[in-house]
């Protein structure tokens, strides 16, 4: 029986170019995101390893509805990527801009992380992956409800993980995904070590492959996570 995968956000960036990369490597995938133009392009490209499902992850209970519907497209499912995340810069703490990104980043990730997570409690397997951001290891004080939105995800998939470890009846693995600058159509502005897209998923479907609780893409970010930790607030505050 071959592998099946959904990949939430797959629309453009890293969520695309995963749905590729899983269909090279023998995965049938479904793909969902709100741009259903997107979608229908991804999935003319190979028709038969690609189903789509138009999905606004802010909708919670269109988001039940997808798992619902999920034994009409795949017999069992063994990967779930979670992509969906926006944000913006905010320098007046406008309550307008923020909302979004909390709506997207928290509630609408918190609801895929648990529908998947009981999927394969019942399903007795499963691997959960979610894209969050190095940005999760400290505050902002351009962006910070990004900032906050992927500490939260990032704490939650460690939680997912933990939960993981001591659920008898069910092999599950949770793995935490945190880039850097990538170069995608979210990144705005000047940035430094910008990878490319391809490197960059490549990297994540190794840590993918391996199963790996955390991984910093490019590996090289993780020496700049180790900084963010041991640096005190005053110095970090120059630069963020």
């Amino acid at each position: 029986m071959g592998k099946n995968a959904i990949v939430f956000g797959a629309t453009s960036g890293i969520g695309k170019e995963l749905a590729k990369i899983l269909f090279l490597n023998g995965y049938k995938v479904l793909i969902t995101g709100r741009r259903i133009e997107k979608l229908q392009s991804l999935k003319s490209e190979n028709p038969d390893h690609y189903y789509i499902r138009q999905h606004d992850i802010t909708d919670l209970d269109d988001s039940v509805k997808v798992f619902d519907e999920l034994p009409d497209i795949f017999e069992k499912v063994d990967l779930i990527i979670h992509n969906s995340g926006i944000g913006e810069n905010n320098f007046d703490l406008d309550w307008e801009k923020d909302l979004p990104t909390l709506e997207t980043n928290v509630l609408g990730a918190s609801r895929i992380y648990q529908l998947s997570y009981n999927y394969f409690k019942n399903q007795g397997f499963g691997h959960l992956v979610s894209i969050t951001s190095i940005a999760s290891l400290v505050g902002n004080r351009h962006v910070p409800a990004y900032h906050a939105s992927k500490a939260f995800q990032s704490n939650y998939m460690e939680s997912l993980w933990m939960k993981a470890k001591r659920t008898k009846k069910a092999k599950i693995y949770i793995t935490n995904i945190l880039p850097g600058y990538v170069d995608t159509d979210i990144i705005t502005g000047p940035t430094f070590w910008m990878a490319p897209l391809d490197k960059a998923v490549k990297q994540i479907y190794t840590a993918i492959q391996k199963k790996k609780r955390k991984a910093y893409i490019t590996k090289r970010w993780s020496l700049v996570a180790i900084l963010m930790r041991i640096l005190p607030p005053q110095i970090l505050v120059k630069f963020l």
